[in-house]
C-alpha cells in the first residue's frame, strides 16, 4: 500500500449521487497532494457506487469500501476514521465544497501552532442546494486557552452548525475521543476535542457548507427519526428528557471519558450547565430585554444543523 500519507480524508456517504462528484473533484483539486481519500458507502441504492468506483479507478489515492448494509451515519463516520492511516484526518461531506488550499493552509497552521493544537478549521460560507451563498456560519469555537474548561465553554457557547469539525484534526487526538455518537454528535465531538487541546480558526472562508432539503434534519425531523438515522439499532430507545438536557448529558459523558485531573474535571462539569443554561436564558429573555433596552448585541448560536 506504500508509505502512509500525511493526511487522510474520510468520506462517509449514503445516496449522495447528486453532489458526490463535486466533492471528489474538490479533493482532487487540493494543492497539497500527500493525502488519501477513504470512502465508506453505507449501502447506497442510487448511483453513488458507480461514481465512487469511477474516481477510485482513476486516482490511486482513493480507496472505496461498501458496507453490505446501512450501519447508520455515526458508525459509518467512525469507520472511515478507523481505516485512516494519516497523521492528520479530515471528514468530508459528500455535499460540501472547499477551497483548493484548505488542506495546505490547515497543515501550515498546525506546523506553526505546535502539538497543543488538535483541530484547525477555516471560516465557512453556507450555500443552498444550487450552490448559492446564503450566509456565513456563525460558529465561534476557536480557543487557545490553556485550561480545558475554558475551551469547553467556548464550544458550548459558540457551536452553531458545527462546521469546524470538518476541518483538519490531529489523528492521535481524535483517537482519545469516543468518536461520533448519536445525540448532537458533531457538537459533542467538538466539545470532546476541546477537552484534549486547542481549536484554531483560519480567518478566511475556505469551506462551503451546504444546507439543503436532502440533509439530515429535513429528512429526519423528529428526535426518534434522527436517532435511527445515526444508529438503526437505537430506533426504539426510550426518550425521556428534552433535547438539550440529553445533549448536556452527552457533554458530561465526554468529560468523564477524557483524562483530566479531578479539579479540572470538576470545573468542566460545572461549565456545561452554567454556560448552557445561561445561553438559553439569554435567548428566552431576548424579547423582554429588547423591549426594555437591556439587550446588548452579541452573536448567539443558532439551532443545530447536524452535519453528520
Amino acid at each position: 500500500m506504500g508509505a502512509a500519507p500525511r493526511v487522510t480524508v474520510g468520506l462517509p456517504v449514503f445516496n449522495g449521487e447528486k453532489y458526490l462528484a463535486g466533492a471528489l473533484a474538490c479533493l482532487q483539486g487540493q494543492d497539497h497532494e500527500d493525502f488519501e481519500v477513504v470512502i465508506s458507502d453505507n449501502a447506497s441504492t442510487d448511483g453513488t457506487e458507480s461514481i465512487c468506483r469511477e474516481y477510485a479507478g482513476k486516482d490511486r489515492r482513493i480507496r472505496y469500501y461498501r458496507n453490505p448494509a446501512n450501519l447508520g451515519a455515526s458508525r459509518n463516520y467512525n469507520r472511515v476514521f478507523a481505516l485512516a492511516r494519516g497523521e492528520f484526518f479530515k471528514w468530508a461531506s459528500h455535499d460540501d465544497e472547499f477551497h483548493p488550499s484548505l488542506l495546505r493552509r490547515c497543515l501550515e497552521t498546525f506546523d506553526q501552532a505546535g502539538p497543543s493544537a488538535v483541530l484547525v478549521f477555516s471560516k465557512a460560507e453556507i450555500i443552498d442546494a444550487a450552490g448559492r451563498v446564503t450566509g456565513e456560519s456563525s460558529d465561534r469555537v476557536s480557543s487557545s486557552a490553556a485550561r480545558p474548561y475554558k475551551r469547553l465553554g467556548q464550544v458550548v457557547w459558540g457551536s452553531s452548525s458545527a462546521h469546524p469539525l470538518w476541518g483538519l484534526i490531529r489523528s492521535d487526538a481524535l483517537r482519545q475521543t469516543r468518536g461520533f455518537g448519536c445525540i448532537e454528535a458533531d457538537h459533542v465531538l467538538l466539545a470532546e476535542l476541546a477537552l484534549v487541546g486547542e481549536l484554531i480558526e483560519i480567518p478566511e472562508v475556505l469551506y462551503r457548507l451546504r444546507i439543503h432539503p436532502g440533509g439530515a434534519i429535513p429528512t429526519n425531523p423528529t428526535a426518534r427519526q434522527l436517532l435511527a438515522w445515526h444508529d438503526p439499532g437505537r430506533a426504539n430507545d426510550p426518550i425521556y428528557l428534552p433535547h438539550w438536557e440529553r445533549v448536556y448529558i452527552e457533554y458530561l459523558k465526554a468529560i468523564r471519558h477524557t483524562s483530566l485531573s479531578p479539579f479540572e474535571r470538576l470545573l468542566c462539569y460545572c461549565t456545561v450547565p452554567i454556560v448552557g443554561y445561561w445561553q438559553r436564558f439569554l435567548r428566552w429573555s431576548g424579547p423582554f430585554r429588547h423591549r426594555h433596552g437591556l439587550h446588548r448585541r452579541r452573536a448567539q448560536p443558532s439551532p443545530s444543523l447536524v452535519r453528520v
